[in-house]
C-alpha cells in the first residue's frame, strides 16, 4: 500500500494566481511560489505555460538554434536487470531464477549496437541495476567468472568494445557510483545519467513508501552523485519522477536541489521531468497514473524555475502521441532517446512513437526535430570530453554541434590519445615551446567559461565570510597549549589563531617557538632541490590557479622525457639532492606518463630523490590507468618516486574546496591518497593553502584532520603553510576572494600549526617564495624551522603573481635564518644529514 503524503495545505486560488503573475513579470521565485505554480490548472496553467514556452524559446536562441527542438536516436542495452534496490514501481528488476544470465553477454551486447549502428542509431544508452553483485550471489559469480571486479568494471570493458565495434557512444545510466568509478567512465562515455527522481527522505525511509529498502535511492547520495559528476565535468542528465507519492514542497525542493546543482557546477546537460505511470506485478500497480494536467504543470514549472539555459525533456512514449503537443507547449525542448530497434525496457508497456510522427508533430507546433548526440552540442569538447573520445564524436557530429543524420557510426579504436608520452623517442608531442618568461597574459584565452559561474561564487562567499573572533581567554587557552598543546580543543586552537597583534600575538609565537626548539633545536634547515613543472597544460578549472593553460594558448608547455632528465641532470651538478616534479591535468597526458617521467630523471640521476605527484595527480593518474590508488603508488614507487608534495590540500573542507576547485578533489580523497602513500612507504608533505575564502576555524580543522592522519600513519615529514598569492588569480580577479592573508595571519597560521603539530609532526616549513624575506624572519621566530628548497624554478607561485623569485642561492636561504639569529643547515628531503661531497657541489 502506498504512504500518504504528509498533509500539507496546498496553496489556495490567490497564491497560485500571484505565483503566475510573478512567473509572467520574470521575477525570482520561491519555494512556497514553486509551490504554487505546480498547482497550476486551467486558465493559470495555460497562462504559466506560455511563459514556459517564452523561457524555452529565449534558451534555444541563445544556443544559437532558434526553432530546433532535439532527440537521440538509440539502442537501449540492458546490460543487467538485476540491482539491489526495491524500487515499488519498477518493472525493470527482476530476480536470478527469471534470467537466462544475470548479464548480457558480450556478443548479446555487441549484437544490439552492430543492428543499431545499421540503422543510423548513434548512441549505445546502457541502462542496469545498481550493484547487483552486492545483492545477489549469482550475479558476483558471473563477474568473477569472467574477468572483472564489479558491474561499473564490466559497464566500461563493454563501452569501449561498443566504441570500437560499432562507433556507438555510450550513455551511461549505471546509478550510483562514486567520485572515482566515475572517473573512470569518463574516459569511455560522452555523458551520463542518474535521475535524482525526488528529494523526499520520507519516501526512503518510510516503510511501505517508494524507495523504501533501496540504498541507492537515499537523495543525499544521488545529490552526491549529481555534484562528484559536477567536479569531474561529466555531462550530466537527471530528471524528476513526479507522481510517486511526493508532495509539494518535496516537488518544489526537489526542482531547485537540481538548478542549485546546475548554477554550480554547470554539468547538467538536461532535465528529464518524467510522469509516474502504474505498472502490472508492482507494489504500487494499484496506484493512479499522474494526472495530465498536473504532469504539464510540473514540466512548465521546471522549465521556468530552470531558466533558458537548461534543456527540459519529456518521454513521449509516456503520454499518448497527441499529448506531446502539449509537452511542448509546457516547455519542453528535448524528447530524448527514441529506439528504432530496441523497446523502453524501463517502460516496456509504452512503446516509442515513430520519429516521422514526431518530425510531423513538431512542426506543427512550428518545431523543426533535430537528431543529437548523446550530449548536447556545448558539451562536446574538453573539459567535458574525454579526448579520447574525440575521434569518435567528431565522426557523428555536424557544423553546428548536433549530430549529422545520414551518417552511419562505424567502429574507431579506442586508446590513450595519440601525443601522449612515446617510449622510443622519450618526447611528449604536445606543445614543445618550454616556459622560460612567464605569463604573457594575465587571463587564460576562455577565462569567463572555465571556472564556473562566478556570480554564484560571490553570493556564496558573501554569506560565509569571516566569523566574528572569540572572546575567550588568551591566557586560558595558552595555558592549555603549554600544558597539552596537540590536544587543543577546537575553541582554545580558534582563540590563539585569532590571536591579536600585540601582546596577544607574541605571546602565540613566543609558545610555538619554545615547542619548536624542544623538538628539533635551533638549527634552520633547507634542501638543494630542483621544481620541474613538466606541463602546464590543465583543465581542472581551479578558480584559484593561474598557472593552468589550455593546449591551444601561446604559454602552454609540456616538457619531454629528454628535457626533464636534462633539467635533472643540471640540478646534480650544483648540488641539488632532489627533484620536486608537478604537472597540470592534462587529457591528453596517459596516467602511465607519471611512471615514465620519474624513471627518466631515475636513470639520469639515480641519487637523485624523485619528490612528485601530487594527491589530484594521483587521482588522474589512478583513473587512467585503472590501478587503485594503492597500486598505483607501488608502480610510482617501484618507477623511481620517493616521496610525494602533499598539495592540493587547499583546505580540508569540501564546502571551501568547491568555492576554490569545484570541489575537483574532494576531502576524502585526499585524504585517502596520502594515507594509502604513508601505508606503502612512501613519506609525504602536508600543506594548507589559505588567505582566499577560508577563515580561521577552516584552518583549525584543516590542522586537526592533518594531526588525526599522522596519529594514524606517522607519514608527515614536514607541514607547509601556503599564503595564497592573489595577484593573477582567477578567483581573486572576479571578485571573490580577498587578497591573501595578513601579516598578523601568516605568523598565526606558522605558530598555530607548530603547536597543535606538536609531537606529530616534528618539522613546520615555510614558503620563502610566498612571504619574502621579512616575513620569513618573523615566522622562523615563531616556530618554524625549515625554509624549504633553492626551487631553482617555480612557475606556480611566479605565474600567480608572486614578487620574491623563483630560486635561492645557499647563501641566500642560510642568510635568512642568521637574520632570524639561528645556524643553518642542509638536509635531504626526509630531514637527514647532507654528505660533505654533496654540500661542496653545491
Amino acid at each position: 500500500m502506498t504512504v500518504l503524503p504528509t498533509p500539507v495545505v496546498p496553496p489556495n486560488e490567490r497564491q497560485v494566481a500571484r505565483a503566475v503573475v510573478r512567473a509572467e513579470a520574470g521575477k525570482s521565485l520561491d519555494l512556497a511560489e514553486t509551490q504554487a505554480l505546480l498547482c497550476a490548472r486551467g486558465e493559470h496553467l495555460e497562462r504559466l505555460m506560455t511563459v514556459a514556452r517564452r523561457v524555452r524559446d529565449a534558451g534555444l536562441e541563445e544556443a544559437g538554434r532558434p526553432g530546433v527542438v532535439t532527440y537521440s536516436k538509440k539502442v537501449f542495452i540492458p546490460l543487467t536487470r538485476l540491482c539491489r534496490d526495491r524500487c515499488h514501481y519498477c518493472t525493470f528488476v527482476t530476480v536470478p531464477g527469471k534470467l537466462e544470465a544475470p548479464f548480457l553477454s558480450p556478443d548479446e551486447i555487441l549484437a544490439i549496437a552492430r543492428q543499431g549502428a545499421e540503422m543510423g542509431c548513434k548512441e549505445a544508452l546502457f541502462t542496469l541495476g545498481d550493484r547487483p553483485e552486492d545483492r545477489w550471489p549469482e550475479a558476483k559469480q558471473w563477474l568473477e567468472e569472467a574477468g572483472y571486479d564489479s558491474t561499473l568494471e564490466y559497464v566500461r570493458a563493454m563501452s569501449i568494445r561498443v566504441l570500437e565495434e560499432t562507433g556507438l557512444l555510450p550513455h551511461l545510466n549505471p546509478g550510483v557510483m562514486s567520485w572515482t568509478e566515475m572517473s573512470r567512465l569518463k574516459a569511455v562515455a560522452p555523458s551520463m545519467g542518474m535521475m535524482l527522481e525526488t528529494t523526499s527522505r520520507r519516501l526512503f525511509e518510510t516503510k511501505g513508501a517508494a524507495h523504501y529498502k533501496s540504498p541507492d535511492k537515499d537523495p543525499a547520495v544521488r545529490l552526491q552523485v549529481l555534484e562528484d559528476a559536477g567536479r569531474l565535468n561529466v555531462p550530466f542528465t537527471t530528471g524528476l519522477l513526479i507522481g510517486i507519492g511526493e508532495d509539494l514542497a518535496e516537488r518544489a525542493d526537489s526542482i531547485f536541489e537540481l538548478r542549485r546543482i546546475a548554477r554550480q557546477y554547470g554539468n547538467i546537460q538536461e532535465v528529464i521531468v518524467q510522469n509516474f505511470r502504474a505498472k502490472p506485478d508492482t507494489a504500487m500497480r494499484h496506484d493512479d497514473d499522474l494526472g495530465l494536467e498536473e504532469y504539464l504543470a510540473a514540466i512548465a514549472t521546471s522549465r521556468v524555475v530552470l531558466g533558458p539555459g537548461m534543456r527540459i525533456q519529456a518521454p513521449p512514449n509516456l503520454v499518448d502521441l497527441v499529448e506531446c503537443r502539449a509537452l511542448l507547449d509546457a516547455g519542453v525542448d528535448d524528447f530524448g532517446g527514441i529506439s528504432p530497434l530496441t523497446p523502453d525496457h524501463v517502460n516496456p508497456e509504452r512503446p516509442w512513437p515513430q520519429i516521422d510522427q514526431l518530425v510531423a508533430l513538431s512542426a506543427e507546433a512550428g518545431f523543426e526535430l533535430r537528431e543529437r548526440l548523446t550530449a548536447h552540442p556545448q558539451f562536446l569538447d574538453v573539459p567535458w570530453l574525454d579526448p579520447r573520445l574525440r575521434g569518435h564524436v567528431e565522426a557523428l557530429r555536424g557544423p553546428d554541434g548536433l549530430a549529422q543524420a545520414d551518417v552511419l557510426p562505424t567502429g574507431l579504436p579506442w586508446q590513450e590519445p595519440d601525443g601522449g608520452f612515446d617510449v622510443t623517442t622519450g618526447r611528449a608531442d604536445l606543445h614543445t615551446a618550454v616556459d622560460t618568461e612567464g605569463r604573457t597574459s594575465d587571463r587564460r584565452s576562455d577565462f569567463e567559461d572555465v571556472y564556473g559561474d562566478w556570480g554564484v561564487l560571490r553570493e556564496r562567499v558573501a554569506a560565509d565570510r569571516q566569523p566574528e573572533r572569540l572572546s575567550s581567554d588568551v591566557h586560558a587557552a595558552l595555558r592549555a597549549a603549554e600544558s597539552d598543546p596537540a590536544g587543543l580543543s577546537t575553541a582554545h586552537a580558534t582563540t590563539l589563531m585569532t590571536a591579536e597583534e600585540g601582546p596577544a600575538l607574541e605571546a602565540v609565537a613566543a609558545l610555538a617557538d619554545q615547542l619548536r626548539r624542544d623538538a628539533v633545536g635551533d638549527e634552520v634547515t633547507y634542501v638543494i632541490n630542483r621544481n620541474i613543472n613538466f606541463t602546464n597544460i590543465c583543465y581542472t578549472g581551479c578558480r584559484f590557479c593561474a598557472f593552468a593553460q589550455r593546449k591551444t594558448d601561446a604559454d602552454a608547455y609540456t616538457l619531454s622525457l629528454d628535457e626533464i632528465a636534462t633539467r635533472a641532470r643540471i640540478a646534480v651538478s650544483v648540488g641539488a639532492t632532489e627533484v620536486c616534479m608537478q604537472g597540470g591535468i592534462d587529457p591528453e597526458m596517459p596516467g602511465t606518463a607519471y611512471f615514465d617521467i620519474a624513471a627518466a630523471v631515475k636513470r639520469a640521476e639515480p641519487s637523485l630523490h624523485v619528490h612528485a605527484y601530487s594527491p589530484m595527480e594521483v587521482m588522474n593518474g589512478v583513473a587512467r590507468t585503472g590501478l587503485s590508488i594503492a597500486e598505483f603508488l607501488t608502480a610510482a614507487k617501484e618507477a623511481g618516486v620517493d616521496s610525494l608534495p602533499g598539495t592540493a590540500a587547499e583546505i580540508l573542507d569540501d564546502d571551501v574546496r568547491w568555492v576554490l576547485t569545484k570541489g575537483k578533489l574532494p576531502t576524502a580523497q585526499w585524504i585517502e591518497v596520502v594515507s594509502t602513500a604513508h601505508r606503502v612507504g612512501l613519506p609525504t608533505t602536508a600543506t594548507m593553502m589559505y588567505g582566499h575564502v577560508d577563515h580561521p576555524g577552516h584552518w583549525v580543522k584543516h590542522l586537526q584532520v592533518l594531526a588525526g592522519i599522522q596519529r594514524e600513519t606517522g607519514g608527515f615529514t614536514e607541514f607547509v603553510p601556503l599564503p595564497f598569492v592573489h595577484q593573477s588569480s582567477p578567483i581573486y580577479l572576479a571578485g571573490v576572494a580577498r587578497p591573501g592573508p595578513s601579516v598578523r595571519d601568516n605568523r598565526a597560521v606558522h605558530a598555530v600549526a607548530r603547536i597543535m603539530l606538536h609531537g606529530l609532526v616534528p618539522n613546520i616549513q615555510t614558503s620563502w617564495v610566498k612571504l619574502g624575506p621579512e616575513q620569513v624572519t618573523q615566522v622562523l621566530r615563531g616556530g618554524v624551522n625549515d625554509l624549504g628548497g633553492t626551487l631553482m624554478e617555480e612557475t606556480i607561485s611566479r605565474m600567480a603573481g608572486s614578487t620574491n623569485g623563483s630560486r635561492k642561492e645557499r647563501a641566500e636561504l642560510e642568510a635568512m635564518a642568521h637574520a632570524a639569529g639561528r645556524p643553518a643547515r642542509q638536509r635531504t628531503t626526509t630531514y637527514g644529514h647532507v654528505e660533505h661531497s654533496q654540500r661542496a657541489a653545491s
